[in-house]
C-alpha cells in the first residue's frame, strides 16, 4: 500500500510540473503577443481553489491531477459563440484577432517550453551531480519465461564468464555476439555460488529488418553512475546535446514502431509513467530529475506530432492559412479535430492496455539486454 501511494504521490508531482511548465509557456507568450488570458487552470473538474491576479485572469487548482489548460480570450472564431460572448470580448486583446503568426507563437510556446525545462533540468544535474553513465554488468536480473535462457537453466543473480569461445565477455559483448549467432547451439558458462557452471543453450532468432536477430530472453543488471559534475559553460551545451539525442531517439523509435520494426507493446501510458514515478522516487534527486527532463521532452514533441487537437495540429493548420492566406474551412477543421480526438482516445487506450498487461511481464529487451 505504501509504495501504491508513493507511486500515486510521485506521479502527481511529475505530472503537475510537467503540466504546469507547458501551459506557463502559452500563458507567458499569450501575454507577449498581446492576448487575454481567461483562466490557467492546473488539473480539471471543480476548482478546489480560485484566484484572480491584477490583470484578471483567473487562476484555478483542480481535484483531477491528469493535466491543465489556459484559455486565452476570445480563443473561439466570434461566428462560433453567441452575441452575449462577443460583448464581452475585450478590444484588441483576442485570440482570433491576432495573426496567424501570433496565435503559432502561443500554441507552440507549450511544447517549447517542455523542451527548455529539460535543458534547465539537465544543466542543473550535469553541474550539481555529474553526466550520467550506464554500467551494465553481465549479471542476469530477469528471464523471459519460456525463452532460450529460461530453457538452458540460467537463474537469477548468474555471472557470465564465457559463452562459446568468447570468456570474461563485458555485458555489451554477450549482447552482441548473441545478436550476431542466431540458432546456434553452444554452452554458456556462468559463476554461481562461486562455482563455474557450464549451460547448453540454442540462441533463439527474431526477425528485425528482415534479417534474423540472435535472442535468448534475459536482462542484465545495470546501475546509473555520475561522473564529475560538469562547469556550466560545459553544462549548458552538454544539457542541449542531451535533449537533442532524447528527441532525436524517441522520434526514431516511433518511426520503428511505425514501421514494424519494434513492437508497439512497448509504448507505454499513464499507468507505466506512474509506475515508473515511484521508482525513480526510491532514487533520490538525480534519478527524479533525469526522469522528469525524459517525460518533459516527450511531452513537448507529443504535443508537436502534427494531429489536429494537439498543439501540432493547429500549428499545421496556421501554417496552411500562412500559405493560402485565409483560415482552414471550418468544416475540415471540425472533421481534423475529431479525426485527431479519436486517435488519441485509442492511443490512450492501447497504451493502458500495454501498461495492464506487461506490469508482471519481463519482455524480451533490446540494447543492454538480451
Amino acid at each position: 500500500m505504501y509504495e501504491f501511494l508513493r507511486a500515486i504521490v510521485s506521479f502527481i508531482f511529475v505530472l503537475g510540473v510537467l503540466v504546469f511548465i507547458h501551459e506557463l509557456g502559452h500563458y507567458l507568450a499569450a501575454r507577449w503577443r498581446g492576448v487575454h488570458v481567461d483562466v490557467f487552470s492546473i488539473g480539471f473538474g471543480k476548482p478546489l481553489y480560485r484566484w484572480h491576479d491584477k490583470v484578471g485572469t483567473e487562476w484555478r487548482i483542480c481535484p483531477i491531477p491528469l493535466g491543465g489548460y489556459v484559455k486565452p480570450h476570445g480563443f473561439a472564431d466570434p461566428e462560433d459563440v453567441t452575441e452575449e460572448e462577443r460583448a464581452t470580448y475585450i478590444p484588441g486583446k483576442t485570440f482570433h484577432g491576432k495573426d496567424v503568426g501570433s496565435r503559432a507563437i502561443v500554441i507552440a510556446a507549450g511544447p517549447i517550453f517542455n523542451f527548455l525545462l529539460a535543458i534547465i533540468l539537465f544543466i542543473g544535474l550535469f553541474s550539481i551531480v555529474g553526466t550520467p553513465h550506464l554500467d551494465v554488468q553481465p549479471i542476469v536480473k530477469g528471464i523471459v519465461k519460456d525463452s532460450p535462457a529460461s530453457k538452458a537453466g540460467l537463474e537469477i543473480n548468474d555471472t557470465i564468464i564465457k559463452i562459446d569461445n568468447l570468456s570474461q565477455p563485458s555485458a555489451k559483448n554477450i549482447v552482441e555476439f548473441i545478436a550476431q549467432h542466431p540458432d546456434l547451439t553452444t554452452n554458456i558458462v556462468v559463476k554461481r555460488d562461486n562455482k563455474d557452471v557450464s549451460l547448453p543453450i540454442t540462441i533463439g532468432t527474431q526477425i528485425q529488418n528482415d534479417k534474423s536477430i540472435g535472442r535468448i530472453g534475459l536482462e542484465f543488471k545495470s546501475s546509473v553512475n555520475f561522473k564529475e559534475p560538469l562547469s556550466i559553460i560545459k553544462a549548458v551545451p552538454a544539457a542541449f546535446s542531451a535533449t537533442w539525442n532524447i528527441t532525436y531517439q524517441t522520434v526514431v523509435g516511433i518511426g520503428q514502431m511505425v514501421t514494424g520494426q519494434r513492437s508497439a507493446k512497448e509504448l507505454g501510458g499513464p499507468i507505466k509513467i506512474a509506475q515508473m514515478s515511484g521508482q525513480v522516487s526510491h532514487g533520490g534527486f538525480a534519478d527524479l530529475i533525469s526522469f522528469m527532463a525524459l517525460l518533459s521532452i516527450n511531452l513537448g514533441l507529443i504535443n508537436l506530432f502534427p494531429i489536429p487537437i494537439l498543439d501540432g495540429g493547429r500549428l499545421v493548420f496556421y501554417a496552411i492559412e500562412a500559405v493560402i492566406r485565409k483560415p482552414v474551412p471550418k468544416k475540415i477543421q471540425a472533421w481534423g479535430f475529431q479525426i485527431g480526438f479519436a486517435l488519441i482516445l485509442l492511443l490512450f487506450v492501447f497504451s493502458t492496455y500495454n501498461d495492464v498487461s506487461q506490469l508482471s511481464v519481463i519482455r524480451w529487451l533490446t540494447g543492454h539486454s538480451n
